[in-house]
């Protein structure tokens, strides 16, 4: 029994007395927190704050009666509910196992590589044992790329075993659909997580290269010898000299073609050029300050260049086998740039001073360009604005009718175009009851036209009235039509050997006249005649008549000349001079209208 540890006294009724003087009866706290988390504390004072006994339980004794389950003496105890159910695939959702891997595939038609190197990614997804093979794409690699397997659960055996996330390791080899992957490593998650189930993990590989994809990424190995040529020693020396040089661009040979004035600057610190336009007032253009930019211009392009679109990119010293210097830039010379020929006729005091330095050229002219003057033509009307105007006559034979039309000339200040529609023109000082008209007879070089009170003078023709005329000379004064002869002749140049020949003409001057003549009634579209003979001229440089045979094909050719036909080729041989010179002034002849 139990006493009182006060007064020995025995814990019975009447045995123990209560203190009348104890005021405090309150519990000590045994629930605290300590970094906000609940600790339970052993109580080391009674109610009131009175000492506990010595004999009081442990914490681990109090821990164990506070979980045990107490005995119930009218049946079994009830088992405690099972722990919850968590299903794989919220388990492990999102949660997927990354292998490094490559496989090796052979090349067999490729002379620069045997084999090839193809890294991938091995997908383990944890929700449902599938896997996938995902291949990155590498550029310009020519080969397809990509999703290589899809997602799936895929067999390690022929007894239907599927691969399984105990399987996989760091340097071991799978097979898959036949093809071998040797797995190096994984990534930082997929080890964490073998490792907390226990698999002992093999040390990483490095990832094997392909030995053809690391040669392409090699640069190209090139050759060059280094250049002596200091190219900032040139512009330290040259900066801000330029040299200056006056030239002009004739183009009067075109149509609407006019003679203009440019200025040319070559800049000594990098050799580049630039051309200038030279204004004047008045001169109907557009005041734009270039004709071409500063830039470095060819002058020799190399064989294969000839193709190169230099309109959308820019010629670099691939396509150039020898640029532009000061040195061909000379005063009464001319050069091509950009497809136009500028002859260089003036420079500035500097440029002088520099040749004379430079290359020891003293001497460079000064050449008059200047516009000569015509000749002063007799006028024929009082009006000085109709001095220098000229008119189209046409005269149509079926009805002998006049038409005249007058071409417009930039800047005269009178509107060119119809001067006079189809009508029949009356001979001055002829009466009104008895009108006489003009007639094909009455024109010919030198003669004076009135035409209701303007007078008009002859001072040209075109081919086509002379043939007309010698076809009907019955109609014509001798002076006449030896006026038109005289005048076609003139301004055609022909050769001197044939104004020197004989007036007589023999057999074989009739044939190739009769040949002539055969070709023209049978050419339905004759070419242009005046171009054929220009494209013969330029090459006749002694403006003899004759050309090569060689050059005289290759004309032809590129004219679309029909030289295969059967009377060509005959009038090609009536024509031919000697054994490597043909006529091209007869045989001109027959192509015109």
């Amino acid at each position: 029994m139990a006493s009182n540890p006060v007064h020995g006294l025995p814990f019975l009724p009447g045995m123990s007395f209560k203190d009348s003087t104890k005021t405090a009866f309150h519990r000590f706290q045994t629930l605290g927190y300590r970094n906000g988390y609940a600790v339970v504390q052993r109580p080391t004072l009674g109610i009131g704050g009175d000492r506990l006994q010595v004999t009081q339980l442990s914490q681990a004794e109090l821990d164990d009666l506070a979980s045990k389950a107490s005995l119930l003496t009218y049946g079994q105890p009830k088992q405690a509910p099972p722990a919850e159910f968590i299903p794989a695939h919220v388990a492990f959702d999102k949660k997927v196992l990354k292998f490094d891997a490559y496989f090796q595939e052979d090349v067999p038609m490729s002379t620069e590589e045997h084999y090839r190197i193809r890294q991938v990614k091995i997908y383990y997804y944890l929700e449902d044992d599938s896997m996938s093979v995902i291949e990155p794409v590498v550029e310009n690699s020519g080969i397809p790329q990509g999703k290589l397997i899809k997602r799936q659960r895929l067999a390690k055996n022929d007894r239907g075993d599927h691969y399984h996330w105990k399987d996989l390791n760091r340097g071991i080899d799978i097979t898959i659909y036949g093809k071998t992957f040797r797995v190096v490593d994984c990534d930082r998650f997929t080890q964490v997580f073998l490792e907390s189930q226990g698999i002992e993990l093999n040390p990483p590989e490095k990832m094997a290269l392909d030995p053809y994809t690391e040669l392409r990424k090699q640069p190209l190995r090139k050759y060059v010898t280094p250049s002596d040529f200091d190219q900032l020693k040139q512009f330290l020396t040259f900066d801000k000299q330029v040299l200056r040089f006056y030239a002009i661009w004739d183009d009067t040979d075109s149509m609407f073609g006019e003679c203009r004035t440019y200025i040319i600057h070559y800049y000594l610190m990098d050799d580049t050029v630039e051309i200038r336009e030279v204004h004047e007032r008045n001169n109907g253009r557009d005041p734009f300050p270039l004709l071409m930019n500063r830039q470095r211009v060819p002058k020799v392009l190399v064989k294969n260049a000839k193709n190169f679109p230099q309109c959308v990119l820019e010629i670099s010293d691939q396509e150039v086998s020898e640029w532009y210097t000061a040195k061909d830039f000379l005063v009464g010379k001319s050069l091509t740039i950009l497809g136009r020929t500028f002859f260089i006729y003036d420079c500035d005091p500097f440029t002088r001073q520099y040749y004379k330095e430079k290359f020891g050229i003293s001497d460079l002219p000064r050449i008059d360009v200047s516009k000569k003057e015509p000749a002063p033509v007799k006028q024929e009307s009082p009006i000085p604005e109709d001095k220098d105007r000229r008119f189209v006559f046409s005269y149509f034979l079926a009805t002998d009718m006049i038409s005249i039309f007058e071409p417009p000339v930039r800047n005269s200040g009178i509107i060119g175009g119809k001067y006079l529609g189809r009508t029949k023109v009356i001979k001055p000082y002829s009466s009104v009851e008895n009108p006489v008209y003009y007639s094909p007879s009455d024109f010919f070089i030198g003669a004076v036209i009135e035409v209701f009170g303007h007078r008009f003078v002859i001072l040209d023709t075109d081919d086509y009235v002379l043939k007309y005329m010698e076809s009907n000379a019955a109609q014509y004064s001798p002076e006449a039509l030896l006026s038109v002869q005289n005048h076609v002749r003139k301004r055609e140049g022909p050769a001197p050997e044939l104004e020197n020949k004989q007036t007589e003409v023999d057999p074989g001057v009739q044939e190739l006249e009769v040949l002539i003549d055969t070709i023209q009634k049978q050419l339905k579209d004759p070419p242009c005649k005046d171009n054929i003979r220009e494209a013969f001229q330029i090459y006749d440089k002694e403006a003899s008549g004759y050309v090569d045979k060689e050059m005289f094909f290759k004309v032809c050719d590129s004219l679309n000349l029909p030289v295969d036909d059967s009377l060509i080729k005959e009038l090609i041989r009536m024509c031919s001079h000697g054994e490597d010179k043909i006529d091209y002034y007869n045989f001109v002849r027959a192509f015109s209208n």
